[in-house]
């Protein structure tokens, strides 16, 4: 494992662990015209640093599918999911439900390469995520809004299995590039489906959905695919349980709450899981 690549899925985390204090900004525009805004600014800015790399690589037809795949799990059905679930289940319930991801990453990764999952690494994840379950907590919730959480830990699985195999030959910025960009018809198609309305944003939406669209987007997309490709599925999923302890941090300094002793040992935990992946595991 090296420092460059662990950096960069430890940088990804902090973005989406601190992004809820802008996307509390958001709450209220309509979520599929922000999710296409968000995406068609994250395209063109990442099919802008594409046009600076020397390399002319274009995605085949089968990687086309694949892309449009990745926007369509893993950017478009897990907005849809999330709001979805945030209306049958408290988000502590869909964020300790969805910080099962490193043990299921741990688990596919290796499988879908075709070896075996690495007992150690499958030890670590399993602790960063009985870590990350009691920074969370849990709360009220219904059938329908554990059903949903489960769609979206798939969608965010998915997100990285179905991109991992592009990663050698297109690259983090393509990847991020095509699959944001597909996710922008299939946003707008969705919408006759749902009587949303699209809207100008207010001045501070607008500056929120920047911020989710360079940042949370393009920022974040590229470092957690340069960190995939480097470390492999398995290995970078294991620092997703870091999520909500950044969230836990900035929640902490902005809403200025004190987290209680289970939060505390929860984020032990992630850190012990991290040691412990960090101290076994080869260097690649």
């Amino acid at each position: 494992m090296t420092r460059r690549h662990s950096a960069y899925c430890m940088l990804t985390c902090a973005i989406l662990g601190g992004s809820f204090v802008v996307s509390r900004s958001v709450v209220a525009y309509p979520i599929l015209s922000g999710q296409a805004l968000r995406y068609a600014l994250a395209a063109v800015t990442l099919f802008a640093l594409v046009r600076r790399e020397p390399a002319r690589t274009h995605p085949t037809g089968r990687e086309l599918v694949r892309l449009g795949l990745v926007a369509a799990t893993g950017l478009v059905a897990f907005n849809i999911l999330l709001l979805y679930a945030l209306q049958h289940a408290d988000p502590a319930v869909i964020a300790t439900v969805v910080g099962v991801s490193p043990l299921l990453l741990a688990l596919l990764g290796p499988l879908s390469e075709g070896r075996r999952p690495a007992p150690r690494l499958l030890g670590a994840a399993a602790v960063v995520v009985a870590g990350a379950a009691l920074v969370s907590g849990f709360g009220a919730h219904d059938t329908a809004g554990l059903v949903a959480a489960g769609g979206v830990l798939a969608c965010e699985a998915a997100f990285s299995l179905l991109a991992a195999p592009l990663l050698p030959r297109l690259g983090p910025v393509r990847v991020s590039a095509w699959s944001t960009a597909l996710a922008v018809p299939l946003l707008l198609l969705l919408l006759p489906l749902t009587g949303e309305r699209p809207r100008l944003p207010h001045p501070c939406e607008a500056a929120a959905l920047a911020f989710l669209g360079l940042v949370l987007t393009v920022v974040a997309f590229v470092c957690w695919y340069t960190g995939v490709a480097g470390l492999g599925v398995d290995r970078a999923g294991v620092f997703l349980a870091l999520v909500p302890v950044f969230a836990l941090g900035t929640a902490a300094v902005v809403d200025h709450e004190v987290p209680g002793p289970a939060k505390v040992l929860g984020v032990l935990l992630v850190g012990a899981g991290l040691l412990l992946t960090a101290s076994r595991s080869p260097a690649r």
